[in-house]
């Protein structure tokens, strides 16, 4: 590679994040819609070829120049005078963008839903694991004492207040009963280490 680069990633951070950056806030903050389409299309391309590079960075590192050539081209599309990334986005992105748009809005749609039912489903198998572990400490030390004797009464009424059941979503509803069996597990694990 060429030696009279400094760091190259520096570079390229400089050139390809921080100066568009400045840029764009300059373009919101001047309200400029000229220059605020211009750094959004370069913002569009940018996150296109981030994508790019990643794979390239695995398969083509060894290729004489080749980060020189990253530098160029970004450097090319950021130009004033070149004009590269919207160039890229008016003639490939946004025709390829246009004609896929309703596939990628029920994609994203769908992986929301899937990754939203992913964090239900996390979140009740953690609640189950808890329980019962909550449960085995329970059975293996159920002295009942004075400080559960103290707050169940108090845990029952505030129980009589709320709903039997609570549904945080369509996908999950939480039993408050069971709250009440670990709080009863808890306070008796608590009394016999007090």
């Amino acid at each position: 590679g060429v030696r009279w680069l400094p760091n190259r990633s520096l570079v390229l951070l400089v050139f390809g994040t921080l100066y568009p950056a400045y840029y764009s806030y300059k373009a919101v903050k001047t309200k400029n819609v000229k220059e605020y389409v211009r750094w959004m299309m370069y913002w569009i391309v940018f996150a296109l070829y981030t994508v790019v590079e990643t794979i390239t960075d695995l398969t083509l590192a060894w290729f004489p120049l080749y980060y020189e050539l990253k530098i160029a081209f970004v450097i090319w599309l950021l130009s004033p005078y070149t004009r590269g990334a919207s160039l890229i986005y008016r003639k490939c992105l946004h025709p390829l963008l246009s004609s896929r748009e309703r596939e990628i809005d029920e994609y994203i749609v769908q992986a929301k839903e899937r990754s939203y039912e992913t964090m239900v489903n996390f979140g009740k198998q953690g609640l189950s694991i808890a329980a019962t572990a909550a449960v085995t400490a329970a059975v293996k030390v159920s002295v009942p004492g004075t400080f559960s004797l103290l707050l169940n009464p108090l845990f029952d009424t505030v129980l009589k207040l709320l709903p039997f059941t609570y549904s945080v979503h369509q996908y999950c509803t939480v039993d408050i009963s069971q709250f009440k069996m670990l709080f009863y597990i808890l306070s008796s694990i608590a009394t016999v280490l007090w």
